[in-house]
């Protein structure tokens, strides 16, 4: 795929994801008002992580770091008769897996949320539902799963724009559940759960049609010994580790979110969907675009595309991420106060909420270099060098999460106070001091850039990205907007301190006006440089 298209396939699948990211917004919005941030809302944010954790196994990890190269090659040297029975046998073996691990989660629910959430005590009111709401979404896992299968091969044939505008299903059945269903059952935080359960049909179902129209439906077929599902399969051992070990960070952070105060996974949970729009409209975009174009490349012998592939993607992530960077950390407070500080998420949510953002928006730049470095390595069927680097950037995770959780403890007034009121449990101390979430926050930043840092360095190594000119006058160009951005924005910060006492229209105006601020100086900046649009097409 030649630099325009890579630029036009990612302003597809941008837009499309950015339909997406405003239904998600409404969604998240819908979340707050109706149900607000409580223990029961912990209770679902941590049981979703779960099949969360099984879709970004196999919608942006192994599943699909695998296949897509594979069955890249298939569609380049091979017929499409050989594309269809490679299509048939990965459906059948990826769905006798699904059925397998989902039998198994129901039956054992609450050995594994013993695992997850170990702050939920067993026989506990918030244990029973937690394990409850595990069994409702876990399916969700099914056919999400299977969707992935659906939209990898769609993303093959450059057909981005379905996989991309499924998750607006997702968020209707969400929105549908919490305003249609609630009401009907006393306000009851389990009908998240079937709604959890009714958008992963509906995704699965969305990319039906256009699978029967490319001729490749898949008609599941149960062959192991087939030579495209034992290359995936072996590909997808290392692969699956490593994307395991990445999310073993969220995961990890669920246990000990389950220690803090109530409230605290909510908190993070609506951070982490605010860091979404940046990564979820650019860095998936970038990524879900680069790989069939880097595997393609790999495929054809094309070491000079490869390169350029490679630096158009880290050009088009800095340039978006040292602004979102800078955004998020700047308008935090509003942000939260603007979409989310009505009826059931009070101030103090909002305040504690916009914490955790500042801390894990440091590492914006980072987690979307992530989605164009990883690539690289998957689409050359190297599976071990981001593995190495991904176990590293988790025991950097629980050592800071750890460190900081100490420090909090034994070194701050608040720390020894809270000890000394439970008796010297530190256990019992954590459960009393608000904002120890934001550290949490803060260890999966630390964790993000010593991923991104680790694979640069390793991709230098291994020879295969040659940086082209213009790189220090690009990085002047996009260090000066950002500087422009962020005194723009903090002369509106200044001018409007507290957001809290003004109605929902006058939040969204000022909002508007920073945010529009902010962005125009960035461009305005950027063109009086003499950075124009064409330098991104590659």
């Amino acid at each position: 795929m030649s630099g325009p298209r890579l630029l036009r396939s990612s302003a597809v699948f941008s837009a499309m994801t950015f339909l997406s990211r405003v239904s998600g917004l409404v969604r998240d919005q819908v979340y707050a008002v109706v149900f607000g941030a409580n223990p029961a809302m912990d209770v679902f944010v941590a049981a979703f992580r779960i099949p969360n954790f099984m879709r970004r196994l196999s919608a942006e990890g192994s599943f699909s770091m695998a296949f897509v190269p594979v069955l890249a090659e298939y569609k380049e040297k091979h017929g499409p008769q050989a594309v269809r029975e490679l299509v048939d046998r990965v459906a059948g073996a990826l769905m006798a897996a699904l059925l397998l691990v989902t039998a198994v989660v129901l039956l054992a629910a609450p050995g594994l949320a013993r695992l997850v959430a170990p702050g939920f005590v067993p026989g506990s009111a918030k244990f029973e539902l937690f394990v409850e709401m595990l069994r409702l979404t876990f399916p969700y896992a099914l056919f999400i799963s299977l969707a992935s299968l659906a939209g990898g091969i769609l993303n093959t044939w450059q057909r981005f724009a379905v996989p991309a505008l499924s998750p607006v299903l997702m968020n209707l059945a969400m929105i549908a559940a919490a305003l249609g269903l609630a009401p009907l059952m006393d306000g009851s935080i389990k009908v998240l759960g079937w709604g959890v359960f009714a958008a992963g049909a509906l995704q699965l179902a969305f990319h039906l049609p256009s699978l029967a129209k490319l001729g490749l439906l898949p008609r599941p077929r149960l062959d192991f010994a087939h030579a495209g599902v034992r290359r995936i399969l072996t590909l997808m051992v290392p692969t699956l580790f490593g994307s395991s070990v990445v999310q073993f960070n969220l995961l990890f952070n669920t246990m000990a979110a389950s220690f803090l105060v109530g409230g605290s996974m909510t908190w993070l949970y609506y951070s982490d969907r605010l860091l979404e729009f940046p990564l979820g409209m650019f860095g998936v975009a970038i990524g879900t675009v680069i790989l069939p174009h880097l595997s393609s490349r790999h495929a054809a012998t094309d070491p000079d595309g490869f390169s350029r592939g490679l630096d158009w993607g880290f050009r088009l992530c800095l340039l978006i991420g040292l602004p979102a960077c800078a955004g998020l950390i700047l308008c935090a407070g509003p942000l939260m106060a603007t979409l989310f500080q009505y009826r059931s998420f009070g101030e103090l949510d909002a305040r504690m909420a916009s914490w955790s953002l500042i801390a894990q928006s440091t590492a914006v730049p980072a987690f979307l270099l992530v989605k164009v470095l990883a690539p690289a390595f998957y689409s050359r069927q190297d599976t071990r060098t981001p593995v190495r680097a991904a176990v590293v950037a988790v025991l950097v995770n629980a050592a800071c999460t750890v460190g900081l959780f100490a420090l909090l403890l034994y070194a701050t007034a608040a720390g020894r106070q809270a000890l000394e009121a439970a008796g010297g449990d530190w256990r019992a101390a954590l459960a009393q001091i608000h904002g120890a979430h934001a550290l949490l926050a803060l260890a999966i930043a630390v964790a993000g850039w010593v991923n991104a840092l680790q694979l640069a360095w390793l991709l230098r190594r291994a020879g295969v990205y040659r940086r082209r000119p213009g790189w220090g006058r690009f990085l002047f160009q996009i260090g000066a907007a950002t500087v422009a951005l962020a005194l723009v924005v903090g002369a509106f910060r200044l001018l409007w301190p507290d957001w809290s006492d003004w109605a929902w229209w006058e939040r969204g105006w000022r909002l508007a006006a920073m945010v529009g601020g902010g962005a125009a100086a960035y461009a305005g900046v950027l063109l009086a440089l003499g950075l124009r649009p064409r330098e991104l097409r590659g």
